[in-house]
């Protein structure tokens, strides 16, 4: 199995109706996308400063599922249209397990 983890921190200006069309739209992608395995997103809970705002954990049987999932037209347009204008930061890892 392979794993990708990624954590994402909203700019100061961004909407909590802009949170949850993200959320919404990503969650729309095992519809189209039979390489995903699992996919789990929340919300950080606000117990310690710092955190990112939204972690995201995407499994796959293989690499190539996830490469399927990364270049995924739809998840790309997701990502340029609607992630990247409010992203203040972002981390991801990922690894077999």
């Amino acid at each position: 199995m392979f794993r990708h983890v990624v954590l994402l921190q909203w700019s100061a200006g961004s909407t909590a109706d802009q949170h949850e069309a993200i959320k919404t739209a990503l969650k729309g992608l095992p519809a189209i996308l039979p390489e995903l395995k699992s996919y789990v997103m929340g919300d950080d809970a606000g117990i310690s400063e710092g955190n990112f705002s939204l972690g995201i954990v995407a499994d796959f049987d293989d690499i190539e599922g996830y490469l399927a999932y990364r270049d995924n037209p739809t998840h790309q347009q997701i990502i340029r249209e609607q992630i990247a204008p409010i992203l203040a930061a972002r981390a991801a890892v990922q690894y077999d397990f």
